[in-house]
């Protein structure tokens, strides 16, 4: 039954999106199925699957450079606000979802299209990122799911893909799922669904092994100016070029790799495995940069927000109310977060060994023991008082 005459599918050449394009003219009778690969930083991949979409039925197959956006409009505003989801990711795949959903909106809007599609399947939490993001920066325009409902497993998949001539790009012997963007590498699947597993080696690309790293330490400072990144040891980069430079100082160290069992939007547990080399050490530098400059209780309150960003991130509302409230009151806590933090690269760890900044709120005299000491040592005696008050006439009142 056809649901749509022309359609712009947001495509990776993988095993799904491949398949979506025959799919979509064959099983659905959709007329015209136009291609939009993402350049978020997978650098040579990007001409073959260009090429592929071409060769598998689309009429059209668009790269659109995103990179400079991807970092400056979606990582860096991740990054003041210290978005790290449950605790330990950084949300490198999930940054890059409403972004794909605002390319596809003005493809859609520039080819007059009445339909977009993505490949995701119904257990993932990209279809959210998609869906809600495409509704909300278009409510009209219909949103595709091919994967989600024609009930085939992957093995399935990849036969019809090569039954109408589409190769797998997946052995089937190691059918990892990779996601590839300039904030690091997502995996998943084969034997890594079970998380008694331990990977690989061959799981991990933009990251050494421990027992492959320098013998050495290696001392690196990164500049940041209101909350974002600007200069790595003094030397000033665009927000790409200190993405790239980072991930290979930093991965060369074998810092950066997640093992995660994480909970899905979708209410199933799955382990990950990430590779985020930059955006990890980046999140700590901040984070102690932070530390430096904000008072005790704006410090305190961010923290407590942290969390809830990084859950809006994850479940796919980008583009929500709460989000640009959220947004806001993050970077007006950032105009005094700026500074220089040094880092000790060593054997998988990232040691923040110094920091300096024009705003500290750091007094030596108030903190110091020494001779120095400006602290009057005395007024604690009051404070103490005043602040133990309440808890002295509770406790006189229960012992009677």
């Amino acid at each position: 039954m056809s649901r749509a005459k022309k359609v712009v599918l947001a495509y990776s050449g993988g095993v799904d999106t491949s398949v979506c394009i025959p799919y979509l003219k064959q099983e659905w009778g959709v007329e015209e199925v136009i291609t939009l690969a993402a350049d978020l930083g997978q650098g040579d991949e990007l001409e073959p699957i260009r090429k592929k979409a071409l060769a598998s039925g689309a009429s059209v197959s668009l790269v659109v450079d995103g990179r400079k956006e991807f970092v400056r409009d979606y990582a860096f505003p991740a990054l003041m606000a210290n978005a790290l989801y449950e605790n330990r990711y950084p949300l490198s795949t999930s940054l890059a979802r409403p972004l794909i959903a605002k390319m596809l909106v003005e493809a859609a809007a520039e080819y007059g299209a009445d339909a977009v599609a993505h490949g995701c399947t119904g257990k993932g939490n990209d279809q959210v990122r998609f869906d809600v993001s495409i509704a909300a920066l278009n409510p009209q325009l219909k949103v595709l799911a091919p994967a989600r409902e024609w009930g085939m497993s992957r093995e399935e998949t990849i036969a019809y893909g090569e039954k109408v001539g589409i190769p797998s790009p997946v052995k089937k012997s190691s059918p990892y799922s990779v996601d590839l963007n300039l904030l690091g590498r997502s995996v998943e699947a084969g034997n890594l669904e079970d998380p008694w597993h331990e990977p690989l080696e061959e799981v991990y690309a933009l990251t050494a092994a421990i027992e492959n790293t320098p013998d050495t330490p290696e001392y690196i400072e990164i500049e940041f100016a209101k909350g974002i990144p600007v200069a790595i040891n003094n030397v000033q980069l665009s927000p790409v070029d200190l993405i790239v430079q980072l991930n290979q100082t930093v991965g060369r160290h074998g810092i950066g790799r997640i093992d995660m069992v994480e909970n899905r939007l979708v209410g199933i547990k799955s382990r990950e495995i990430y590779e985020v080399p930059a955006l990890s050490v980046l999140i700590q530098a901040h984070r102690d940069l932070e530390s430096l400059t904000l008072t005790g209780d704006v410090s305190q309150y961010k923290r407590n927000i942290e969390e809830t960003y990084s859950k809006i991130v994850y479940n796919g509302l980008w583009y929500s109310p709460l989000k640009a409230a959220l947004d806001a009151f993050v970077l007006q806590t950032q105009e005094r977060v700026s500074g220089t933090v040094r880092i000790k690269l060593f054997k998988g760890n990232a040691i923040m060994v110094g920091r300096k900044s024009p705003y500290s709120l750091y007094s030596m005299d108030l903190a110091t023991y020494g001779a120095e000491d400006q602290f009057d040592h005395r007024a604690a005696e009051g404070f103490i008082y005043v602040w133990g008050l309440p808890t002295r006439v509770w406790s006189s009142s229960v012992r009677g």
